[in-house]
Formats: C-alpha cells, structure tokens, sequence
C-alpha cells in the first residue's frame, strides 16, 4: 500500500503539519527525505529499511558516496540533498551563534562543534573567532592529524586571530577514538595558547573536546 492510500492523520507530511516534526519517528523523518519509495515498498518501508541496515540515522549520515548509492531506490541527487541538509544544520547553528554570542548559547556551542567535529576519522583542531561581543565571527580548521593527535602551533593561531581583529577565543578538537576526556597534552596546549594570546589582550574562553557520545569543556572543569 503506498503512503497516498493511508489515513491522512498517519501520512509522515500531515502528520509533521499537524503535530511538529518531533511527534515524528525517524523513519517517518527519512521518509520525508526520500520522498519515494521502490517497488512494493513505501517511502516508509524503504526508510525503515535503511536504518535497520546502517543501525541508525548517524551511519546513515557518515556514508560515503559509493556505500550509499548502492542501496536501490537511492543515487547521486539523494546524496547530494542529504549532504545539502546536513550543511544546512550545521551553518543554521553557526548563524545561531553569531547573532546571540556563544555565552547566551553555550549548548547551542556544543552542538555547533560536535557536528563540525565529532565524525573526522582523525583529530581535528578547530578555533570560534569571537568578537567583543564573544559573537562568532568565524569558525577555522586550523589543523588536521591523524587518529591519535595534530600538532598545534601558537604562532599560527595568534596570527588568525589578529587577522580577524578577534577579542576571545574557543579551542576545540575531536578525539576520534570517541572517548572526549583531555589528555595531558590538551592541557599543555591549551595553557601554552594562553599565555600567548594574553601578550595582545585576546581571552581564550574555553577548550572543548568533542568525543563520540559527550564533550568536555575545560572552563567547566575549572581549568580556565
């Protein structure tokens, strides 16, 4: 049977007009997505399907070009729209942040760089560029390494924040084994950072390690 023959209060659409996108499964979410289903199958059944098959929405999400198209009834133009929607969240939480300042928005902070980090394969160095507002003026991958560090360098750092004209900072850096605790190494890094960037007056107003399922924030743990 296909979604036009079901009850309009049951139809994923309707029911998101009708009740908000939160009253929706995932699978009904997806379907949306889709649009279409494949023969004999739903938009529903073929989203069922796919989650069941990647164990949930974020594998879905990481799949590369080649693993997903494989998959009958999807392509290339599904994943170009979903790598649209998921650019989309992630610069809708940028905007966020830019226009209300990450302190009114520390969760939204979070959420920000955990979707920009957490699903590198190797670690990952990133700055938010605040201005005086502590409002973001720009959010740069500064460093990339590989499955167990990056090297950082203050000098580097210190000369994107001069050119941003940049009153504070926040550090941020995902572990790729998932497990979000700082090394004593992050802490090095981090009061080395600071000692620099206090020579011209910038604040570093944080360090946020992104791990698979929680991050840390150094100015929660009382170490800013």
């Amino acid at each position: 049977m296909s979604i036009q023959e079901w009850p309009v209060s049951e139809r994923p659409r309707e029911k998101l007009l009708s009740h908000g996108a939160q009253a929706l499964s995932d699978a009904e979410l997806l379907a949306i997505f889709l649009r279409t289903g494949t023969r004999g199958s739903s938009a529903v059944d073929l989203a069922r399907d796919l989650i069941s098959e990647y164990g949930g929405l974020r594998t879905l999400f990481k799949a590369d070009r080649a693993c997903f198209c494989r998959t009958r009834g999807l392509g290339d133009a599904k994943f170009a729209q979903l790598q649209a929607v998921l650019e989309l969240a992630r610069r809708h939480l940028g905007e966020t942040l830019s226009r209300d300042g990450v302190l009114q928005n520390p969760d939204e902070t979070r959420r920000y760089l955990k979707a920009k980090l957490r699903e590198y394969p190797y670690e990952v160095f990133a700055c938010l560029f605040l201005d005086t507002r502590h409002r973001v003026i720009a959010c740069e991958e500064l460093f990339r390494g590989t499955v167990d560090g990056a090297s950082v360098h203050p000098r580097e750092v210190l000369r994107r924040a001069l050119q941003h004209n940049a009153a504070a900072l926040i550090l941020a850096h995902n572990h790729p084994s998932g497990v979000a605790e700082p090394s004593q190494a992050d802490r090095r890094i981090t009061d080395r950072l600071r000692e620099v960037m206090a020579l011209v007056d910038i604040r570093i107003l944080d360090h946020i390690v992104v791990g698979d399922h929680s991050s840390v924030s150094f100015a929660e743990r009382g170490w800013m």
